[in-house]
């Protein structure tokens, strides 16, 4: 890439927390219509930088310049957009009960003299998602769409001021690859023809080689290197961030399978808006193995871990665990049949954000005799010791076992989830999007949690859009679309791109 103006500018920028250390002493140019990659492991502090950035936060110390004009001690969002950044955060910050119009203009509606004009604020919007290739639908209500959908709201948001600098906060996080092809569209685009700078935060390195000029590593608050992309490889950038060499690879070895201990037979169960979800889906675990779940999100994955989990009724069929028939009993009967379940959202059903990490760990002990008297009184030296052991097991990177769940960063959060659900050592194991969000070193580890949990003979179903997470992991392969069975693979006899026929739904003429 050929030398561009400085659009943005970091001069020693830190950022001191209370025992924490976010930011140390970061010196960053980004150029004026680049798109330039921002990765580092969570905790890393590359979305505390971009809040500095975006006057989320201030600096301890540092200055920050923006097309050359210093920030000053009042920076703010709105002084920031004012300055022509804008930023779509990792958790979304929609108007559940809102459209699309009415979030994508807040702050900015439209008005026919006292009163909001909704034919001019729909037009708007739909002028919007021409211009950037962002599909949407201004009357639908926030809550109502897909993660995909409320994604390309989010950006819409941050676009419409006409920013000259977007930041992306790990954006393809709740995407498919569908959409993630989409979103670098719309990067490419809006660089292209309008001269923007766009700021990725991610930890997906392939995405990282496709789509960014430069990327900056960051490891423990400071910024490791600036590499030209098309000058590095993922394997270097990866060192970088986690301080060694990561390998994925050589991480599962065959073994033979025992007997079914999870079977799903014709099941049936209509989603939320009352549209058949699945379809008679069938499927079998057994005892060390692994059988992953290929599909488009949306085409009943989460309606089948549901059903499994208890979490939802299903309409007919069976599901049956370690040969006991458990269709639509409760959450706890199945966990207590031998089901330990780690959900696809950590947020709203896998912990609790504002009890403490120890309470955390602990859901579903706390009235076990190890850890509570006459199921009443908590023996809290115990329960503390425990949290602790956990969270050296599994590296949780905490100041305390006492502090908010939260207050930690979205990788250590998954592993809380994670050490609670496999420290029930049961036969059968439900995982949802087990990386989602996760960085390369976590999703290292959480990989090979998940394969001890099968070489030691637990049955895994596990259900994820990543589909090098599948290939890596599985033993065989079901594809599901629009909540049916469409194929049934050995894990090493099929090719990425014959499975993403059958995604589409195209179906298997001879079943393995």
């Amino acid at each position: 890439m050929s030398e561009a103006t400085e659009i943005i500018r970091f001069e020693r920028v830190s950022k001191q927390y209370p025992g924490v250390l976010a930011n140390d002493c970061v010196s960053l140019s980004v150029r004026q219509g680049e798109v330039f990659a921002l990765v580092g492991e969570n905790g890393a502090g590359k979305s505390t930088l971009m809040n500095l950035l975006y006057g989320l936060q201030a600096p301890t110390s540092g200055e920050i310049f923006i097309k050359g004009r210093k920030t000053g001690p009042q920076h703010s969002p709105q002084a920031a957009m004012r300055m022509g950044v804008s930023m779509v955060h990792q958790h979304f910050k929609l108007v559940p009960g809102f459209t699309v119009a009415q979030n994508v203009l807040l702050g900015m509606e439209p008005r026919r003299g006292p009163f909001y004009d909704q034919r001019r604020a729909q037009e708007r919007v739909r002028e919007l998602s021409e211009e950037y290739g962002l599909k949407v639908n201004p009357s639908d209500v926030a809550r109502d769409l897909s993660v995909g959908l409320q994604q390309r709201v989010e950006i819409l948001k941050a676009l419409r001021t006409g920013a000259d600098v977007l930041v992306l906060d790990e954006p393809t996080a709740v995407l498919t690859p569908q959409e993630t092809e989409e979103l670098f569209e719309v990067i490419r685009r809006v660089v292209a023809r309008r001269g923007m700078t766009v700021i990725l935060i991610t930890h997906k390195l392939p995405e990282v080689m496709r789509v960014s000029d430069r990327v900056g590593v960051m490891r423990r608050g400071r910024l490791e290197r600036v590499l030209e992309t098309a000058q590095t490889s993922e394997r270097e950038i990866a060192s970088l961030m986690v301080g060694r060499e990561v390998l994925f690879d050589e991480l599962r070895t065959a073994q033979p399978a025992g007997e079914t201990v999870l079977e799903v037979s014709s099941l049936r169960a209509y989603n939320d808006r009352m549209l058949p979800a699945l379809r008679g889906v069938s499927l079998s675990v057994r005892a060390g193995e692994i059988v992953g779940v290929c599909g488009v999100e949306g085409n009943g994955q989460t309606e089948l871990a549901e059903c499994v989990a208890g979490m939802r009724a299903p309409s007919g069929g069976q599901v049956r665990l370690s040969g006991r028939d458990v269709t639509g009993q409760s959450p706890r009967a199945i966990r207590r049949a031998g089901l330990s379940y780690i959900p696809e959202d950590r947020m709203s059903m896998g912990m609790d954000a504002k009890a403490s990490v120890w309470e955390n760990l602990l859901l579903g002990k706390q009235r076990d005799g190890a850890f509570c008297l006459g199921g009443i009184h908590l023996r809290r030296g115990r329960v503390r010791r425990y949290a602790k052991e956990l969270s050296r097991a599994y590296d949780i990177r905490l100041s305390d076992v006492d502090e908010p769940a939260g207050a930690l960063s979205g990788g250590n959060m998954q592993k809380v989830v994670v050490a609670r659900e496999f420290s029930f050592d049961s036969p059968a194991l439900l995982v949802c999007q087990p990386t989602r969000g996760v960085d390369i070193g976590a999703t290292e580890f959480i990989h090979r949690h998940i394969l001890q949990k099968r070489n030691q003979g637990c049955a895994v179903l596990l259900i994820s859009a990543d589909l090098d997470e599948l290939f890596r992991l599985s033993d065989r392969l079901v594809t599901l679309f629009e909540g049916e069975v469409t194929g049934c693979f050995d894990a090493g006899s099929i090719s990425r791109e014959e499975i993403g026929y059958y995604m589409t739904g195209n179906r298997e003429v001879k079943a393995p």
